[in-house]
């Protein structure tokens, strides 16, 4: 313990982001996976978001944490760190939520403030669990996500998940297979003016918007 305290627990949090980033690195590599951004909006590195993105396989959090413009401390579930592989990485690199402890989950909530008031990001997957179907982009959102955003008045930054169910499916770890894996940028969604009252407003205009990108990189029926 003594090794990582002179660091202080902001500095050994950045670090671990840090390794984590190289971690997926080279498991892309030997997996023979290719990480590529795509913007279809500016993004302001310098600036904390609320980062959302779709998600639908175990394979979604090595591009979260390859954004590497930006320190980003993902929301994550308890259970998750208990898979094989990723589970040591969760540990490390996420706020973990138990959604089944009350205590617990309003620790996360004092967690993801206290990232944001540090001006690190945090990314969160407002649908909760895996979209677990072929037919529909995404499932629908919790207000988490947007509640936060309006209260500390931080930006919101819709990204998608583009090509990680197709990595590695979410019926099976067995799924593996290579190639690329985009991460697309949405229109940041400023939140200035938006009140509390207003949560379910906002979180439509940002599911629409992510659905609608989904709609145009993938091929789901149509709407």
């Amino acid at each position: 313990m003594a090794l990582v305290l002179p660091f202080g627990r902001e500095k050994l949090s950045h670090r671990i982001y840090k390794i984590c980033r190289y971690w997926s690195k080279i498991l892309y590599f030997f997996l023979g996976v290719r990480h590529q951004e795509i913007y279809e909006a500016p993004h302001q590195f310098n600036q904390a978001h609320i980062f959302v993105g779709n998600h639908n396989s175990y394979m979604d959090i090595p591009p979260i944490v390859q954004l590497k413009h930006q320190p980003i401390k993902p929301l994550g579930k308890f259970e998750s760190s208990k898979i094989p592989i990723f589970g040591w990485i969760y540990r490390e690199a996420v706020i973990m939520v138990d959604r089944s402890n009350p205590d617990k989950r309003a620790e996360s909530l004092r967690n993801l403030k206290k990232a944001l008031l540090n001006k690190t990001s945090i990314f969160i997957f407002p649908e909760g669990t895996f979209c677990m179907t072929d037919q529909y982009p995404l499932k629908s959102f919790y207000n988490g996500a947007f509640k936060l955003a309006i209260e500390l008045k931080v930006p919101i930054q819709p990204v998608l998940l583009v090509d990680t169910v197709e990595r590695m499916h979410f019926n099976s770890v067995l799924t593996l297979t290579p190639g690329i894996s985009r991460v697309v940028y949405l229109e940041t969604i400023q939140v200035e003016g938006y009140t509390l009252d207003q949560v379910e407003e906002l979180k439509q205009k940002v599911f629409n918007l992510m659905e609608q990108g989904l709609r145009r990189y993938r091929n789901y029926p149509p709407a």
